[in-house]
């Protein structure tokens, strides 16, 4: 079955559905849904490792749990992306809403435009308590969020994080940079350090 999505024009109006690939192909506006976890304390944010086996941004560093709102579903639904990819069930109430972030990314045969509606989750467990997709989600690590706001607004050159990746014994302790995240062209995360500074978050 083809997956479609809603799509938009520029000013977030709704136009019409599309499929997925088509949505990808001719760089057609649409929805998606981001969770930012970090710790009850505020001190560490939660970031997933994507999985090598993905198609699009295999093997870089990614929003805790993100993913594609189709033609039948609202913002609200989108706790469903948590439940799957990291097997933590969450309520749409438990969510702290950051805003609605553009993004847009071109590169060869894809064009990726997003309204990305941003919610952060304040977690009690810890890297042992997720249950991740193996086929979405290759590990899972943790940063200082002090450091996370320092990096991406651009006074770190490096950020540490440490975690796990699925398959690999040794746990994760590195220095990572900007080329290893997704959506780093689009000052996507300089706006999510604003949301969350707005929110007293940061």
């Amino acid at each position: 079955m083809v997956e479609k999505l809603k799509i938009f024009n520029v000013e977030h109006q709704q136009i019409g559905t599309a499929s997925r690939d088509d949505v990808h192909h001719k760089g057609l506006w649409h929805e998606t849904f981001h969770c930012w976890f970090v710790s009850e304390d505020l001190t560490e944010i939660f970031i997933q490792y994507r999985s090598d086996k993905k198609k699009d941004f295999a093997g870089l560093y990614d929003i805790t749990a993100a993913g594609h709102l189709t033609q039948d579903e609202t913002v609200l639904d989108g706790i469903r992306e948590v439940k799957e990819e990291l097997g933590v069930a969450v309520t749409f109430d438990d969510l702290v809403p950051l805003g609605v972030i553009a993004t847009s990314y071109v590169t060869a045969g894809f064009v990726d435009r997003e309204f990305c509606h941003v919610f952060l989750y304040k977690f009690a467990g810890t890297l042992a308590d997720f249950d991740l997709q193996e086929e979405e989600v290759g590990g899972m690590v943790t940063a200082n969020l002090q450091e996370f706001r320092a990096f991406f607004k651009g006074e770190a050159d490096a950020l540490r994080v440490r975690g796990f990746k699925l398959g690999v014994e040794e746990p994760v302790d590195e220095m990572v940079g900007m080329r290893q995240f997704t959506l780093e062209e689009n000052n996507y995360y300089g706006k999510l350090i604003d949301a969350m500074e707005l929110r007293g978050i940061l």
